[in-house]
């Protein structure tokens, strides 16, 4: 297994630059690609910069509450399959990724924000653009306005290189296989899974963004491993699944999220005594589909010849 340090950590003097804090993502390559399946997980980064925890309200435990903590990890061994696993380390309250490049709420920064910001989403109106504004419960994360040139390094320096480079990920594996299969990987909070959600929700954006048999494999293994699953709601898939799914283009993204209740303590945001039976679980669904997906690309092959 390969891993790939890549990312510009920022302009010299910027905050980027602090000592614990690495490159902006790793990609975790498999010794020898076999499959056209890609693992992603953009909010499982846990490295705060300094001075971002010194200018937020909250403490570094309450920050962390929106982290998909350790679902890169919970996914790992599925580079033994062949295929590569992608993650930031830089936390999904510093910058989202799973967001538009520039949705941005006006309220937050010093400065004129650009002609081109998206500033009505709903997203940014919830306090969850591309710089979130809140945490958990809708708690304010910075103790004041933000300038608005640290905001656009931000993207510059962390969101774009890291989507640039999740899309040579994929533009690789429809080059090499034919097609992309990318499952975008997060958790979410066992309070939201109880209510409606259970333990795994897959977002295929409502059949728009992966081909129904991928989802249908996804679906079907986890089934048979004991856990329930929904589709579609409460998360149908944000702006990655609906950016890179392409299944017409044979290019299929599927939203995973998985109840955090399954694997950790949340509020110690320790890992819990069920961990290795999920990451197990999670393997065999992995591996599943890619067999599936083996069967499948090569059909429109055999029928050529």
């Amino acid at each position: 297994m390969r891993d790939e340090m890549r990312g510009d950590e920022g302009p010299e003097g910027s905050h980027f630059q602090d000592a614990d804090f690495p490159a902006a993502f790793e990609i975790f390559e498999p010794d020898s690609l076999a499959t056209p399946l890609i693992f992603n997980s953009p909010h499982s980064g846990r490295f705060y910069p300094r001075r971002f925890l010194d200018g937020s309200r909250l403490d570094a435990l309450t920050l962390r509450r929106s982290e998909d903590a350790f679902v890169d990890e919970l996914f790992a061994p599925c580079i033994g399959i062949g295929a590569p696993l992608m993650r930031a380390n830089f936390p999904r309250a510093f910058i989202d990724l799973n967001r538009e490049p520039f949705e941005l709420d006006p309220l937050m920064f010093e400065g004129r924000l650009p002609s081109f910001a998206n500033t009505r989403s709903l997203r940014v109106a919830g306090g969850l653009g591309t710089i979130p504004r809140v945490v958990g419960d809708a708690q304010e994360i910075y103790k004041g306005p933000i300038p608005i040139d640290e905001a656009m390094a931000r993207i510059a320096t962390l969101y774009k290189p890291y989507h640039q480079a999740l899309r040579g990920l994929i533009d690789r594996a429809a080059g090499a296989f034919g097609a992309a299969v990318l499952l975008d990987c997060h958790s979410m909070p066992s309070s939201m899974a109880d209510g409606a959600a259970g333990d795994f929700v897959i977002g295929d954006r409502y059949g728009a963004s992966a081909a129904p048999w991928i989802v249908e494999t996804v679906e079907s293994a986890l089934r048979h491993a004991g856990y329930s699953v929904r589709r579609n709601k409460p998360y149908a898939g944000g702006f990655i699944t609906e950016h890179y799914g392409a299944p017409a283009a044979s290019r299929h993204v599927v939203q995973i999220e998985i109840n955090r209740a399954l694997y950790m303590d949340e509020r110690a945001m320790a890992k819990s005594e069920r961990w290795d039976e999920l990451r197990a679980g999670l393997f065999a669904m992995a591996s599943q589909l890619a067999s599936r997906v083996a069967r499948e690309i090569r059909r429109p092959q055999m029928a050529a010849e």
